[in-house]
């Protein structure tokens, strides 16, 4: 089985690309073939629409909270939301956003989803400092018009699957909070490259295998990248691969995901499998 992890950015080019960890799946063993990336979203949604079968976990927000869903008067089926979305444009979903925000009380201007208050993630309504409000827009339009399954929003039955990642959560598995990237050159510490080495060689050990039944090959060369690359992104990559490959071994548990959460979307996970809402 084909299996690839995307670390996401809402607006890629060739600095800071799309990262894609590729790799292959055979029953619990899973080799790390190579890193790719893509510098547009004309490559991304190539991407989307290569041959399967294959799994892959995206690092962005498949679906905005349902809070926000019911205050706007949003439709309640994913499709028609993110279609509306999509009508919408880039600049009105934001400005949309904006206004809702300026509206509501201090501590009441973020929500979250269920699967963001279970494993600590960032409010897909958020603009500024990580803009996961601005990835939501770009990546969920674009799985709309692709032709892939997408779980648990849009479940098909094309063999080209894609779910949630969120690979901070897999870190702290190692880390706790402690950081181990940084986009600003002036940010990227020793301690980071200790952190990331730290990852790594967890990954490497039967800690991987304790946590998501997985055993991973890892080539010398990609080793050296995932510690080298000071921004996380091939590090963050890899990490959403090994939740795509932990999701299909769940198969017969909707891949890990828990029913009522087509609306929201559900990043998959031991840990948020393990404390479902």
């Amino acid at each position: 089985m084909l299996v690839f992890g995307l670390d996401f950015t809402s607006a890629p080019t060739r600095r800071k690309p799309i990262t894609c960890a590729c790799c292959t799946l055979h029953s619990t063993l899973l080799t790390v073939e190579q890193c790719l990336a893509l510098s547009s979203f004309e490559q991304f949604e190539a991407f989307l629409r290569q041959d399967g079968p294959w799994i892959a976990a995206l690092d962005f927000p498949f679906g905005q909270p349902r809070k926000l869903l019911a205050q706007l008067g949003w439709p309640e089926r994913w499709e028609e939301y993110v279609q509306l979305v999509a009508a919408l444009g880039k600049s009105a979903f934001e400005q949309t956003l904006i206004r809702y925000r300026s509206g509501r009380p201090a501590g009441d201007k973020l929500h979250l989803r269920a699967t963001d208050a279970l494993t600590g993630a960032r409010s897909p309504m958020m603009l500024e400092r990580i803009p996961v409000g601005k990835m939501f827009f770009a990546g969920a339009t674009r799985l709309l018009s692709s032709p892939v399954s997408i779980l648990p929003c849009r479940p098909t039955a094309d063999h080209r699957i894609v779910v949630e990642g969120y690979p901070a959560l897999a870190a702290r598995r190692w880390l706790g909070r402690r950081s181990y990237k940084s986009d600003e050159r002036q940010k990227q510490t020793p301690d980071q490259l200790a952190a990331r080495g730290q990852i790594v060689a967890a990954l490497r050990s039967d800690d991987l295998s304790a946590v998501y039944g997985l055993k991973l090959i890892l080539p010398a060369e990609v080793s050296t990248q995932l510690i080298a690359d000071a921004t996380g992104d091939t590090l963050d990559a890899l990490l959403c691969a090994i939740q795509a490959a932990w999701a299909y071994s769940q198969r017969p548990n909707n891949y890990g995901i828990p029913p009522g959460h087509e609306l929201e979307g559900w990043i998959v996970d031991p840990a948020s499998a393990a404390q479902r809402i």
